[in-house]
């Protein structure tokens, strides 16, 4: 049986990635039969003409990959409502209040998030965010109107609220910006291909694939210095300052999820796992002393997928639970 963390992220990212030119739902059950994540299609984007912007109305439980005007307006109290945003993974969120019109003093709320919070969980996890976890709150009710503007960390975003008196609510503007060295990243899809690029930076960066996959690292560089590489450790990770991790998880914070390998010496080649877990993470950790830098390819693992391959492959994981 799926987890409940599958049936929210995995194949609501599914259905994302599989839409052809129609809006479609997928039923929340925890949030109630009348609010479902919408998923919006590729070619909804190509058919808005340069300069157009798109609008439509929010529902309670929502997700957006588009940019846009969005109006919540309640036509009956409304208690736990959430709109999940996600761009490219180049791409920063920038969420703008144009309206809003809620009873602070009333118990109502509005706020954005810098990151997802799923099941208790949030991504990116409190250990590789900039922030602490009280200031990826924005509250409107505390802010108004100094801070009518805010932008993501990543290319993820959310809005929690609660619109208790009908025809209240309020509009949002949603962009999306380049981001020039991705850092903390959900992929929309279950394939692709990636390079992550660490620039004398202290930061851990964490790439998210909501998907069992067969995931494949091509190229790694660590301890990259004035065109010359450091002396590789014995062995192990152990005490090395820059190095790539594998986690496996049913859940969506990778400080939570389970370590499956350990990358820490520089190669040219192929090293592959098949992971089938609710979710899978790439994540690299850096000293900020050298350019750090990881390329890869995954693809949605194939129940049927039982071939030994050519490639350098490590042990599978979570293989029984898919």
């Amino acid at each position: 049986m799926p987890s409940a963390f599958q049936f929210q992220c995995h194949l609501v990212l599914i259905f994302l990635a599989a839409s052809k030119g129609e809006t479609r739902y997928l039923e929340v059950r925890d949030a109630g039969e009348d609010d479902p994540f919408l998923l919006l299609s590729e070619d909804l984007k190509r058919e808005l003409s340069a300069g157009q912007i798109y609008r439509r109305s929010l529902r309670c439980i929502d997700m957006l990959s588009i940019e846009g005007q969005f109006t919540f307006t309640a036509e009956q109290p409304q208690l736990h409502c959430a709109t999940f945003f996600i761009g490219e993974p180049e791409e920063l969120i920038t969420i703008d209040y144009d309206f809003v019109n809620i009873d602070c003093q009333g118990g109502e709320f509005l706020k954005v998030f810098d990151g997802w919070i799923l099941k208790g969980e949030k991504f990116p996890s409190s250990l590789d965010h900039p922030l602490t976890t009280s200031q990826r709150y924005v509250d409107f009710c505390e802010s108004g109107n100094i801070q009518r503007s805010i932008r993501s960390s990543q290319n993820v975003a959310m809005i929690f609220f609660r619109i208790q008196q009908p025809g209240n609510g309020f509009t949002v503007t949603v962009k999306k910006i380049s981001n020039l060295f991705p850092c903390n990243v959900i992929s929309q899809t279950p394939s692709g291909r990636f390079t992550m690029v660490i620039p004398h930076q202290h930061r851990n960066c964490s790439f998210s694939i909501i998907y069992p996959v067969v995931i494949k690292i091509s190229d790694l560089i660590l301890g990259h210095l004035n065109g010359l590489f450091l002396k590789k450790p014995s062995a192990g990770c152990a005490g090395v300052g820059d190095f790539v991790e594998l986690l496996g998880g049913a859940g969506l914070d990778p400080s939570k999820m389970f370590p499956l390998a350990d990358l820490c010496h520089s190669f040219h080649g192929s090293a592959q796992m098949k992971i089938g877990c609710d979710n899978t993470v790439l994540r690299m950790v850096s000293s900020g002393k050298h350019i750090n830098r990881v390329t890869f390819e995954y693809h949605q693992l194939d129940l049927q997928e039982t071939e030994t391959r050519k490639e350098n492959s490590i042990e599978e994981f979570c293989l029984p639970s898919i």
